[in-house]
């Protein structure tokens, strides 16, 4: 994979490593150790890199460092970075910790889950909520990935199961017309097609590809017990019809940290913690493993 752009990644250990293109070996850290997945982000000029540190306690924290090394620089608590193509906005989820002695008090737990868009020049922060009828229902609806459309005012939010195995969705906010981040005027949830069975099927991640299409894990199926008998690594429209399929997944293992290049050829994610690499939308080729995130740079 020499040919491909650089990949920055975050390793089991919790390092935040730069990769060896073409044997996918650390090749520089640039944070120790209390990196968290499954999400890092880079700017667009490859700069600076973001990430989501954990040291213990009850707040999860984004941070940024030079890529070409230097010191971590504290931003805001939060987790999920994601830093808009224009470079001028840091979206990331603001969610309370379920961990055992960190759930806040209080009876409306779901007041406190929030989409943000951070203005990186001022600090400014625009706030999305969960819309007050998800809000009543009393079921959190977890972030777990954000992407940035190529217009840098659109963003695919990936969301995780509300309840047991159900709630999947990947969901487009116009940031410029909502007001929530689910369930509202300026958000767009995309629809499950195909086979097989879309009624009973979900996207695990979604992301943006910059003609407008996502690249997106479909896994199949919801229900309870969890029983995945098939994961696809598709490309989709924003009407969720197939345009292309990139892989055939691993049903036992969740697909994550999906990434798209700038300039679309290059796609990756995380089968569970290895690391594939595809071109052009062929075949993806696996590249390390050890790994919970991976970017491209």
């Amino acid at each position: 994979h020499a040919s491909s752009p650089g990949i920055v990644a975050v390793t089991t250990g919790g390092a935040l490593v730069l990769l060896n293109q073409s044997t996918g070996a650390a090749a520089r850290t640039l944070v120790p150790s209390g990196v968290i997945g499954d999400e890092i982000s880079v700017a667009p000029d490859g700069s600076t890199v973001y990430f989501v540190t954990h040291h213990g306690g009850c707040q999860d924290e984004i941070g940024s460092v030079p890529a070409s090394g230097g010191s971590p620089v504290k931003i805001t608590p939060g987790q999920y970075p994601a830093v808009s193509p224009d470079g001028t906005k840091l979206a990331f989820a603001a969610e309370p910790s379920l961990t055992i002695g960190c759930v806040p008090s209080g009876s409306n737990l779901t007041a406190q889950y929030k989409l943000v868009v951070r203005t990186l020049s001022t600090g400014s922060q625009a706030v999305f909520p969960m819309n007050p009828a998800s809000q009543a229902s009393g079921l959190p609806a977890p972030i777990s990935h954000l992407s940035w459309a190529r217009d840098s005012t659109q963003l695919a939010v990936s969301i995780s199961q509300v309840e047991d195995n159900e709630g999947w969705a990947v969901v487009l906010v116009d940031t410029a017309a909502a007001a929530y981040y689910e369930g509202g005027t300026g958000d767009t949830t995309v629809p499950v097609t195909g086979s097989p069975r879309a009624p009973d099927s979900y996207y695990r991640e979604g992301v943006f590809l910059p003609d407008g299409n996502l690249f997106v894990s479909r896994a199949c199926c919801t229900g309870i017990p969890v029983k995945n008998t098939s994961r696809l690594m598709w490309e989709v429209d924003i009407s969720g019809a197939q345009v292309h399929q990139v892989a055939i997944g691993y049903p036992a293992l969740e697909h994550t940290s999906l990434d798209v290049s700038g300039s679309g050829r290059w796609l990756l994610y995380l089968a569970g913690n290895d690391l594939y690499v595809s071109r052009s939308g062929r075949t993806p080729a696996k590249l390390a493993g050890g790994l919970v995130a991976a970017a491209w740079m």
